[in-house]
């Protein structure tokens, strides 16, 4: 999906080295495991487009994880470039999410967003997603 100058699709299998550095750069990484190869190579077999990319040319300005278990719709790891943020990308890649998950059947999805994540927030909000103050997220290294 193209959206001005932005293409918005799937991430490639030659892609997953340069996500990897480039959430070292615009992701959240605290208080979360930390991504690999392994992992990533395990998303993109089990769901291959469940990882979306907003790229300007060759260059990854965005990400997001619009996974889907065949129930329920979940979103992880909505990055922006830091010099291409409050461009309209984050909306874009939340837009294109949202519009699989539609095709796929989904009713309703959720967003994983730290909560001391402020500039996240804003984003989510503006998007329509609301906090869910009746439920907590329960964690257990495996």
């Amino acid at each position: 999906m193209y959206v001005g100058d932005l293409a918005v699709r799937t991430a490639q299998a030659d892609e997953l080295s340069a996500i990897l550095r480039f959430w070292q750069v615009a992701g959240a990484n605290e208080n979360r495991p930390a991504d690999t190869p392994a992992a990533l190579a395990a998303l993109r077999l089990r769901d291959p487009d469940a990882l979306l990319v907003a790229v300007d040319g060759p260059e990854i300005v965005g990400t997001i994880v619009a996974g889907w278990d065949g129930w329920r719709c979940h979103l992880y790891r909505l990055a922006v470039a830091p010099d291409r943020r409050r461009a309209g990308i984050g909306r874009r890649l939340i837009a294109a999410a949202e519009e699989r998950f539609r095709a796929l059947g989904g009713a309703r999805a959720d967003a994983m967003v730290l909560d001391d994540n402020d500039q996240a927030h804003r984003i989510w909000a503006a998007a329509g997603y609301t906090r869910q103050s009746e439920w907590s997220r329960w964690v257990k290294p495996l």
